[in-house]
């Protein structure tokens, strides 16, 4: 701002007759404003950087020694506007993280004796019983003690579904409350909550200096001495000083320092409108040069959340009494198998009979009467021993490749074995196939599951290799593996157990939509929505990203080479040089940004597809199918 207005009052001057005081005004003004280019960079080469910065100081220190002032009063303009101009872009690519604090809750009503006290959240303990009101956001995570209601979890998420909340369910601050008062108890601080962690991992991304910007760096190493050898050259076969401080301003290309920060921090901003947290520009330029995606299978390929297949009752009985028995048995039980078993009866619209002297070995199964009948239904060890050749009756009743079953035994009598699926997404078929388009040649699936088991799926969804009964070590030395054998590796994971896998993977891409916790941390970019749609399109912002700040580079290094050479044979006058290599830098830079907006054509991934894009493969001696097979 002082350049600009020390050029104005110069030019004032100047016009009015004066040019000797415009001069003295400038050169004074030069002198002031250049003194912290010049102290910028020799500190700068006192750590051992020596980039574009040297050419700057050079200009300016030839401006005041050949008397050119509005020539180096234009350098220091370039240089404080062009940082001007990346707080810009950065300013702009923090817009997402400004509208998610801006949104932060800011108040709580903490429940304190009976009474309901409104309290600043950063005053809000673990364990602190909490009013969220209809309309309200939810101040911290937290457990529904009390009271029933719909959340939005679009701002977390991105998921336009509200999700209902009851007693026991696990919800996140941030989210909105819809229609009824709940109570809740927190379970983290506001600072430690999943909103305020988001905030947090863009936040660390924006920080963060890409490789990218490195290679921008090494590129100024060896344009300065090229620009010092042509300015040298032209000062000893003109002996015109004067042209060498022309070459000098022109080659001063802020665009190789600024063009790579302000397009990455753009793609960052990009992504992060659309819920994907990148945590580091490395990241994003790693994932447009992807040659190799890996994916976990349950809780990604796969929804993640057991429900019903089918039904196989021993002869003699109906498989609707079964599960309305079997439901009654666990209608009490806290077990996620149990509840999944009643969920299917509601589900089939059945009444589900009450059950008497229930009895509950944790971790094993329930035994209770139902309608007269001894029910007993759980593991294999709980079921068969009480089973008149219960062994033989279930080697008859297992055949297929489920992963997970239940037991059930009437009456001393094995009456069914109930078997659970988890559903492959809806989105995946688009996935894999936008995933090709993209460069990526070889998709593997690693799992901890059987291998049959995880064979039998990647044939279903069309992954060709594939590996089972793997340990979450034996993931991460697989990924090392495959990293050296070239190419760039992609980890895409959900679990605990793919934190080391994410970790070793050139770019780990975790789905995070409900927490995600060590998985988060481990990974380098966070998908919040519960999709896997997000992944070709971060690829594809990252492969953009990268594509125009390199774009970036070279144009304003071919734009300044050209300069360069018409200040050599006397075409640029120091002043004119000036000026236009300040169109240069704003020019390259504004290009730069364009990494933040929408293209033309947008990358986001067309609607996915259904999942009857799989062809589904009834299960064998299945006559009560609820659920595919996944």
């Amino acid at each position: 701002m002082t350049a600009v207005i020390l050029i104005v009052v110069g030019a004032i001057l100047h016009y009015a007759a004066n040019s000797s005081l415009a001069a003295e005004v400038w050169m004074v003004g030069l002198i002031a404003t250049g003194a912290p280019v010049i102290w910028g960079t020799l500190r700068a080469a006192g750590r051992g950087r020596f980039a574009t910065d040297v050419v700057a100081t050079l200009s300016i220190i030839g401006a005041v020694a050949l008397g050119q002032p509005f020539a180096g009063l234009v350098i220091v303009l370039m240089q404080t506007g062009g940082e001007a101009l990346e707080r810009f872009a950065e300013g702009r690519a923090s817009a997402a993280v400004r509208a998610l604090e801006a949104a932060a809750p800011r108040i709580a009503h903490r429940i304190v004796g009976g009474h309901v006290d409104d309290v600043p959240v950063s005053l809000v303990e673990v364990g602190d019983e909490l009013v969220v009101r209809p309309g309200d956001l939810v101040p911290c995570d937290g457990i529904v003690t009390e009271g029933e209601s719909e959340l939005d979890t679009s701002s977390l998420t991105g998921e336009a579904a509200p999700i209902a909340a009851r007693a026991g369910t696990t919800i996140m601050s941030g989210t909105l409350n819809g229609f009824g008062a709940l109570r809740i108890r927190t379970t983290a601080l506001a600072a430690e909550s999943q909103y305020e962690r988001i905030v947090h991992l863009v936040r660390t991304a924006q920080a963060s200096k890409a490789p990218l910007q490195r290679l921008a760096d090494r590129y100024a190493i060896w344009f300065t001495p090229v620009t010092l050898v042509v300015c040298g050259l032209a000062a000893w076969m003109t002996h015109d000083w004067t042209r060498a401080l022309a070459i000098l301003v022109v080659a001063t290309p802020c665009p190789l320092i600024l063009a790579a920060p302000v397009a990455i921090i753009g793609g960052i901003n990009r992504a992060a409108k659309r819920h994907i947290v990148i945590r580091n520009g490395g990241a994003l330029e790693r994932l447009g040069t992807a040659h190799v995606a890996v994916f976990d299978k349950t809780g990604t390929l796969t929804i993640g959340k057991p429900r019903l297949r089918a039904i196989r009752a021993a002869p003699g009985f109906d498989e609707g009494d079964v599960l309305r028995w079997s439901a009654a048995v666990e209608e009490g039980s806290s077990h996620l198998l149990g509840r999944v078993i009643v969920e299917g009866a509601r589900a089939a619209g059945m009444a589900i009979p009450r059950a008497t002297e229930s009895l509950e070995a944790p971790g094993q199964g329930v035994a209770a009467n139902v309608e007269g009948h001894s029910v007993r239904v759980g593991a294999r060890a709980f079921v068969l021993p009480h089973c008149e050749s219960g062994v033989l009756e279930a080697a008859a009743l297992e055949q297929s490749d489920a992963t997970l079953r239940a037991y059930v035994e009437v009456d001393g009598r094995l009456a069914a074995v109930i078997e659970y699926a988890d559903e492959v997404r809806h989105e995946l078929p688009h996935v894999l196939a936008s995933l090709r388009t993209q460069g990526i040649g070889r998709i593997v699936l690693l799992s901890g599951d059987h291998a049959p088991i995880a064979r039998a799926l990647a044939q279903r969804i069309g992954i060709e290799e594939t590996y089972g009964d793997l340990l979450p070590g034996d993931k991460a030395g697989f990924i090392e593996r495959l990293r050296a054998e070239g190419g760039t590796v992609l980890m895409i994971g959900d679990g605990i157990n793919d934190a080391p896998a994410l970790t070793a993977a050139d770019v780990g891409i975790a789905l995070a939509a409900h927490g995600g916790g060590i998985t988060a941390e481990a990974a380098d970019v966070i998908v919040l929505v519960d999709s896997l749609a997000p992944v070709p399109e971060v690829i594809s912002i990252g492969a953009r990203t990268v594509r125009i700040a390199r774009q970036s580079i070279w144009v304003g290094l071919g734009l300044s080479g050209i300069a360069m050479l018409v200040a050599a044979f006397g075409g640029l006058p120091p002043a004119i040089g000036a000026v236009l290599q300040e169109v240069i830098d704003v020019a390259v830079i504004v290009n730069a940004l364009r990494s933040s907006m929408e293209p033309r054509g947008s990358d986001r991934p067309r609607p996915a597809a259904r999942s009857q894009d799989f062809p589904r493969q009834p299960a064998r001696n299945a006559p009560t199918q609820l659920a595919p097979n996944a």
